[in-house]
């Protein structure tokens, strides 16, 4: 069953485009270089205002991860028990994202592995940024 959709806003618009064609973007202080995710207004370093989307390699580490046994949200509850895990990306381990790791089986998730993006489409359509354990083969998307 498809994930709920993501329903972007002017501020996420263009990290969700940028998903719907396969690429992770992230922004980019243009006057400090700092990195940002979630997307901010301003940057959370300097306060510019003058932020870019910078694409992203798509490869990360596994920083820790947990088992969801009782989920709220209706439309993962058939796939239950299932990984979230958080991923921190190459260029900044700072950015840290969730997936629920496509292909890797529940609660054998390789703390410490290497994971590279893949993209999966929601229940309204639009894609979203999951991770796969580097050289694990699975259904999803195709990677960055």
């Amino acid at each position: 069953m498809p994930k709920q959709g993501v329903v972007p806003d002017d501020l996420t618009r263009p990290f969700w485009e940028a998903a719907n064609e396969h690429r992770l973007v992230i922004q980019s202080c243009v006057a400090c270089k700092h990195l940002q995710h979630p997307p901010a207004p301003v940057c959370r370093v300097c306060g510019s205002d003058t932020v870019e989307w910078k694409e992203m390699s798509g490869r990360g580490t596994i920083y820790n991860y947990g088992v969801v046994h009782d989920c709220p949200i209706r439309l993962l509850q058939e796939d239950q028990p299932f990984n979230v895990a958080v991923v921190m990306l190459a260029e900044d381990p700072g950015i840290q994202m969730y997936s629920h790791l496509p292909g890797t089986p529940v609660d054998e998730v390789p703390v410490g592995a290497e994971v590279e993006v893949t993209f999966e489409a929601t229940a309204n359509g639009q894609m979203v940024p999951e991770w796969r354990v580097v050289g694990s083969s699975g259904e999803g998307g195709e990677p960055a």
